[in-house]
């Protein structure tokens, strides 16, 4: 009789003979066994200077953070949960607060050129990856982002058996951050940007988000301890990490880091108040232009016009977006529910897609893999480069391309009835708000005669 033990270790084998590796490359044609199950840590190093050894820790050693000044400034820390579906199939769930982001593309192996068991967990539709060496409960690696114009890649470690973020520590708060706060990022200069912080604190556990005029910060999770606090967000696409000191005056002055490419501080002050501009003012049609039309091609080379007798007498949406965006995702993801929910034949979705690959067969193919892995039966035309001044050329009758996403609302007679810029997603509380406008306002348009 054969024991399950030695039934789970030749089906091990058999996974890992099914992998070939070729230029420091390899593939396997089904993401099986090979990591721990349960809660792993993960740290990203967005700032070199962080860097430490005792990265990620381990589950009983005395180098996981147990004082303020043991967080180490510039690392993002983030938590997974393997999970498997059998006894050898598996997949990861990436978690921010109350998010739970599902990865199957798994790949494992070991690599003959340095003999030693490799990891990759792809992010398809971000065109992202982490690849690591791991032995047991430990991943050393690093996230790799395609579509960037630079060699773009971020040192990984995680570490198996801990499912605290920041910190296991328990430091009284200097005070309680929940509510609503009016932030400025890069205040005081020429780039300054207004924002709305939201967070919910319970004890040491802080969530929420930040809201700006072009979307929001997606589900940050962290802690405070004493006067600091610590959120995080990773999704495969977008590495958020913010870190701030409660000030005297009950304000806060912090740092954030968007990956490794850009950096800039923030302050905040109570202000249950403050609003944002109006998003459906931000963008508008220019003087002179009184429809919105375009011609772009789609994946298999066909160009589209709204000018197409599908889109003819119908009331179409248009999303101005991009495959690399996670505030895009949202609202695709909100728009596939939507006509999911509220199918009608008088109802047409369509997508333009600007992109950060430069060359033209790869935007391409990123346009095609996300269309799969959503399952949109809807056209995703690409429209060009993510650039913004790029595309307000590409769509010379808005005053400008402000935001990745942007709806345009129009009617059946081919009028533009409402423009929306940015997306704030269901980490946010103008989610709710947003979707009820929604939906009355189509349901409005759809009631009108011809």
């Amino acid at each position: 009789m054969i024991s399950t033990f030695v039934k789970n270790k030749m089906l091990f084998l058999l996974a890992m003979a099914a992998i070939t590796f070729g230029s420091g490359c390899f593939v396997a044609e089904n993401p099986y066994t090979g990591l721990a199950p349960g809660y792993w840590r993960a740290i990203l190093t967005l700032d070199p200077a962080a860097a430490s050894a005792a990265q990620g820790g381990t589950a009983d050693d005395e180098e996981i953070p147990n004082r303020i000044d043991q967080i180490n400034s510039g690392e993002l820390p983030f938590t997974f949960e393997v999970k498997y579906e059998n006894d050898t199939k598996f997949y990861i769930e990436i978690i921010n607060g109350e998010e739970r982001i599902r990865i199957d593309s798994i790949l494992i192996g070991r690599d003959k050129r340095i003999a030693k068991d490799t990891i990759v967990i792809n992010f398809p539709v971000f065109d992202s990856y982490i690849k690591g060496i791991y032995h047991e409960n430990i991943i050393q690696g690093e996230w790799v982002v395609n579509n960037r114009n630079v060699d773009y890649r971020v040192p990984f470690v995680a570490r198996q058996g801990l499912s605290h973020r920041f910190t296991k520590m328990k430091e009284t708060p200097a005070m309680d951050v929940s509510g609503r706060w009016e932030v400025a990022f890069s205040p005081g200069t020429e780039d300054q940007e207004k924002g709305i912080g939201e967070f919910v604190q319970k004890g040491n556990d802080l969530g929420g988000t930040f809201m700006t005029e072009v979307g929001d910060h997606r589900f940050l999770e962290g802690t405070i301890q004493g006067d600091k606090l610590y959120l995080s967000a990773f999704d495969g696409s977008h590495a958020y990490l913010f870190e701030a000191k409660i000030q005297p005056d009950s304000s806060l002055f912090g740092t954030w880091w968007s990956g490794k490419h850009y950096t800039t501080t923030w302050t905040a002050r109570r202000n249950s108040e403050f609003r944002l501009a109006n998003a459906d003012s931000l963008t508008y049609l220019n003087p002179g232009y009184d429809q919105f039309t375009f011609a772009f091609k789609n994946p298999d080379g066909k160009t589209v016009t709204l000018e197409d007798p599908q889109y003819q007498s119908k009331i179409k949406i248009v999303q101005i977006m991009g495959t690399w965006c996670p505030n895009c995702r949202d609202e695709t993801e909100f728009l596939l529910d939507y006509i999911k929910n509220n199918p009608n034949e008088n109802l047409e979705l369509i997508a333009l897609a600007f992109e950060r690959h430069k060359d033209e067969s790869k935007a391409l193919a990123a346009i095609r893999k996300y269309k799969e892995f959503f399952g949109i039966d809807y056209e995703i035309l690409y429209a060009g480069s993510n650039i913004k001044t790029e595309a307000s050329k590409a769509l010379p009758m808005l005053n400008r391309v402000i935001s990745f996403p942007t709806m345009i609302i129009i009617d059946r007679q081919n009028k533009v009835r409402h423009i929306h810029t940015g997306f704030s997603g269901p980490a946010t509380s103008e989610y709710a708000v947003f979707t009820q406008k929604f939906d009355s306002f189509i349901q409005e348009l759809l009631a009108e005669e011809l």
